[in-house]
């Protein structure tokens, strides 16, 4: 047994799996430029109350799940559960609402709750997400969900369903979250001992349990639709409306509250196969009161983000991003030949952006034609003392078998010229 293990809930991600994540940050970079969104890069940890004040008391995130500590100097210090807050508290704190509207921001990166691991699900999990301020509009729900949609499509990602809901404003959820109270409190013998909480503190959370006695009664829970005020009813509409122009099918999940304290109208979840009851890959809403909350001005807003550990298992053999191999190992014959080896591996590496692989020159030809084929490399240059002298190397092609002949001097460009390394997973 090691020494030391990783932390209970915590995960390496090692090669060929990171091939995976890294193609799907580059896409999200890919697909996300041409809407206007930049990267935006926040601390992992933040201020107790960033999260308090923006999630809410009565959520799971805030009373069990957050890892939070005092430091040095006594302060209330927590490991971020999600993005959204941290960013809105850069945008107010570094005055970004002074840029022309819309502002569109873009993150990647580790999240932090003490949750059960389980299959996909982590206590250092990692987020794609995205926040759009200044625009109120549900053309930009509908854009930002279509732009989802869009990239979940382009990394290859099967049997998805978007669900969407509304969950009103200020101004009307209160009526519908006291109808809710009113028709939980008599089945109050069948709630779970959270959702007994949550009935006290915020009976919309009930809406979010995933506990089965609570979701028989979800079922027969009154609906936030029936309560909306125009305002909300219209701009719900307007936005499933865009969708279907946009030919983004969705379905319609009148329990769709999400988690978090601050949305306000649009919510909605991307779901995915293959991942059992936590199966949502996206999540996201609008969140128009949250700027004014931390103190900047009133300023709507929208995002999401993406479970990347969840995605990454759903997306299985669709994955993609297979495991890079050398375009070309050096098998090197005797110092000089290692000397010369090395100085063509840096011309390749340097000027081309080549991977090249050396070979050790104390190793039998044998050995190293074994190492070459274990990397998967594309071609194999043989270099010796005679190569040296005539200033010509044989080389192989290792998918064909073919082989033939290359001057030294013209090494580099012959190389840069032909196919690249196979794949070595």
């Amino acid at each position: 047994m090691p020494k030391y293990n990783a932390v209970k809930g915590v995960q390496d991600i090692l090669p060929p799996d990171v091939y995976v994540w890294q193609r799907a940050e580059a896409l999200a970079a890919e697909v996300f430029a041409p809407y206007g969104f930049e990267e935006l890069r926040v601390p992992i940890m933040e201020s107790t109350d960033v999260f308090v004040r923006s999630i809410g008391q009565g959520t799971d995130i805030v009373d069990k799940e957050m890892y939070t500590f005092a430091d040095k100097a006594g302060r209330s210090i927590s490991l971020r559960p999600e993005a959204t807050a941290p960013v809105v508290r850069c945008y107010v704190q570094r005055h970004l609402y002074n840029r022309p509207a819309p502002q569109k921001y873009y993150y990647m990166g580790p999240m932090f709750r003490y949750e059960r691991p389980q299959s996909g699900r982590f206590r250092q999990f990692h987020q794609i997400g995205v926040e759009a301020f200044g625009s109120s509009s549900p053309e930009t729900d509908a854009e930002v969900v279509s732009m989802l949609w869009q990239y979940l499509l382009r990394l290859g990602l099967k049997g998805m369903e978007l669900q969407v809901n509304s969950i009103g404003c200020p101004e009307c959820r209160p009526a519908f979250t006291e109808n809710l109270k009113n028709y939980f409190s008599a089945h109050v013998d069948s709630l779970c001992e959270d959702c007994c909480r949550r009935l006290r503190e915020n009976p919309l959370r009930i809406l979010d349990c995933k506990v089965k006695g609570c979701g028989e009664l979800k079922a027969e829970a009154p609906r936030v639709g029936d309560s909306l005020c125009g305002g909300c009813s219209g701009h719900f509409g307007r936005f499933t409306e865009l969708l279907e122009a946009l030919d983004v099918p969705y379905t319609e999940n009148h329990a769709l509250v999400r988690g978090l304290d601050y949305y306000t109208r649009t919510t909605f979840e991307v779901l995915a196969e293959g991942l059992g009851a936590q199966n949502a890959v996206a999540a996201g809403g609008r969140y128009d009161g949250l700027v004014a909350d931390f103190g900047g001005p009133g300023t709507p807003a929208v995002g999401f983000a993406i479970g990347m550990e969840r995605l990454v298992l759903s997306l299985g053999e669709h994955a993609g991003g297979g495991r890079p191999a050398p375009a070309l190992f050096i098998a090197a014959l005797g110092a000089p030949a290692a000397k010369k080896a090395l100085a063509l591996a840096a011309g390749m590496r340097q000027q081309k952006g080549l991977w090249v692989e050396v070979g050790n020159y104390a190793d039998s030809l044998k050995s190293q034609m074994k190492r070459a084929d274990k990397f998967g490399a594309g071609c194999v240059l043989f270099l010796g003392d005679d190569e040296l002298a005539s200033g010509t190397a044989g080389f192989k092609d290792m998918s064909t078998g073919e082989g033939g002949e290359v001057a030294l001097d013209a090494a580099v460009e012959f190389f840069t010229g032909r196919r690249g390394g196979g794949d070595a997973s």
